[in-house]
Order: structure tokens, then sequence, then C-alpha cells
């Protein structure tokens, strides 16, 4: 039989150790399935966190450069949209890039073509389209901007994993 004293210890490491080791059950869980099912864990993250190492594009298909963007806006084969807040943009930004935060992509991305016309002044991107761009300051919100196009049939997209923190680096800005 175990004593009144022994069993009055044991209680607090057992419930310490099952914390522990239902915490760490929950940790090897999430990254099974990070790594399992990017599409929808990526997708997820985009309303869930803000930390830099999620949400970030599965692969580097969705990239573009920064040598890439400059040649599509030299081109003018672009449309790049801007996913950071109004005051962000307004203190600066790469050309040709219109602002739609990242709080509003998905309403903004599901309107008409002529409502889209209406509001942002510039043709709807069409799900087909292989030159939609979304950037931010360093890539974490035009990743999660990638994963909601993404999820709402825009299968071509990609973003500027640079930002502009990185465009006004090489722009001397």
């Amino acid at each position: 039989m175990i004593s009144p004293r022994l069993t009055l210890l044991c209680s607090p490491v057992c419930v310490m150790l099952r914390l522990v080791l239902s915490r760490t059950c929950c940790q090897a869980v999430t990254e099974v399935n990070r790594s399992a099912y990017p599409t929808f864990s990526s997708g997820f993250r985009a309303f869930t966190t803000s930390s830099p190492t999620w949400g970030k594009a599965a692969d580097n298909a969705s990239v573009v450069t920064y040598s890439q963007l400059k040649s599509m806006l030299s081109n003018s084969d672009i449309q790049l949209f801007d996913v950071r807040n109004p005051d962000e943009y307004q203190a600066g930004r790469i050309p040709q890039a219109v602002n739609i935060p990242l709080g509003t992509l998905e309403e903004s991305l599901k309107l008409t073509p002529e409502r889209f016309q209406q509001k942002f002044d510039m043709k709807a991107p069409k799900k087909n389209d292989d030159n939609i761009v979304f950037h931010c300051r360093s890539g974490n919100r035009s990743a999660k901007a990638l994963g909601i196009a993404h999820q709402l049939g825009f299968s071509r997209a990609r973003h500027y994993a640079g930002g502009y923190a990185e465009w006004a680096e090489h722009e001397g800005k």
C-alpha cells in the first residue's frame, strides 16, 4: 500500500509529467501536420498567426525574385498587389502596385469584375492569370495573401518574398 505522504509528493510530479508529455505530443502532431499538409496548414495559418516562420509559400515556383519583379514591371506584365496597411503604402511603394490590405483581400478578390474595376481602378485579376504578384514589407503577409488567393482558385498567383524592404534596399530608398 502507498503511504499518504508519498501520494501527496507524487501527485504534483504526475500532473507536471502529464502536462509536459501532452504538450510535447501536441507539438509533435503540429509539426507533422505542418509538413504533411502544407496547403491546408498554410491557409489555416493565414488566419491564425502572424509568426514569421508560418504562412510561407510552399515552393519556390510561387516566389518572385527582385530581378523577376523588375523585369515584369519594365514589361508592364504584372498585376502587383501591395497587401500592407494603407499608411505603409503611403509611406513608400513599388511602382504599379495597388493597395489591397491583407484584411480585405479575400472579399476584394471575390468582387465582380465590374465592382473590382470601380473600387481599385484596374481590371480584375482572372483565376488563370500568371502575372498576379502580392507583396508586403518583408514577405510574411504576402505569403498569407498567396494562400488566400490559392484557396480562391488563383492557382498561378505568386508573391515577392523580399517585400518592400528588399525593394527599397535595391532601389536606394
